[in-house]
């Protein structure tokens, strides 16, 4: 048997071709990184709107052993939060919830890649020291059930009324108030509300007062944590 002899131009690529191939390595790495980090982005969408969510699930599921009334519906003394949520107390609803929260580990808006989310608040896994510190989202007082799936049963709470950034506590909304939202949790002026039905919106500044104040209403009281 006779061995052939592979000449040295057969057998290795030329610079061309060494050139090509990494021109199509580079290519398919650039298109991979970008279908991730688009991955990442809507990831982190969802997860925040997956919060909210389980808020609002949370919401039924409480309600659903209540009289179909939500905490805020209900007198302290009967094992609601009524008289504390339209004092301004966001936590107490989430505190009285904590059986079917799970976890308030959900309770912080992580934000998403470029938008840092509420760093001003720490994850805290411990209901009965719940505090301001530990909760993202804002509570709708006046939502007893979920009859109105317009009303808004939580939200983002980096609100601007009036051009400022609202304090813990209650707010009361007015008809022909200005309303936005600020610029660091989900971008610019966006933020995401959690409706009466246990829907989930993203929604822009430009329609905020559209859905906090909407046609008829004439207020809207919320509370800030």
């Amino acid at each position: 048997m006779k061995l052939r002899m592979v000449s040295r131009s057969e057998a290795a690529l030329t610079l061309f071709e060494v050139g090509v191939v990494l021109a199509i390595l580079v290519i398919l790495a650039a298109v991979f990184l970008s279908v991730l980090a688009d991955s990442r982005r809507k990831e982190a969408r969802v997860f925040c709107s997956n919060n909210l969510k389980l808020v609002g699930l949370s919401y039924r599921i409480w309600e659903g052993d209540n009289n179909d009334k939500f905490p805020m519906a209900i007198s302290v003394t009967n094992g609601g939060t009524r008289e504390l949520t339209q004092a301004g107390n966001a936590v107490a609803s989430y505190q009285v919830m904590s059986n079917e929260l799970s976890t308030a580990k959900i309770l912080i808006c992580p934000g998403e890649p470029g938008y840092p989310g509420d760093t001003n608040r720490i994850y805290n896994t411990n209901f009965a020291t719940l505090s301001n510190s530990n909760v993202s989202y804002f509570v709708g007082v006046d939502v007893i059930d979920d009859s109105n799936p317009m009303l808004i049963l939580s939200g983002d709470s980096d609100l601007l009324v009036g051009r400022r950034s609202v304090k813990a506590g209650p707010v009361l909304l007015r008809a022909g108030d200005s309303v936005d939202w600020q610029t660091n949790w989900h971008g610019p002026h966006r933020g995401y509300l959690g409706m009466g039905d246990g829907s989930v919106e993203m929604i822009t500044s430009t329609n905020l007062p559209k859905y906090l104040l909407p046609a008829g209403a004439v207020t809207n009281r919320l509370a800030i944590p």
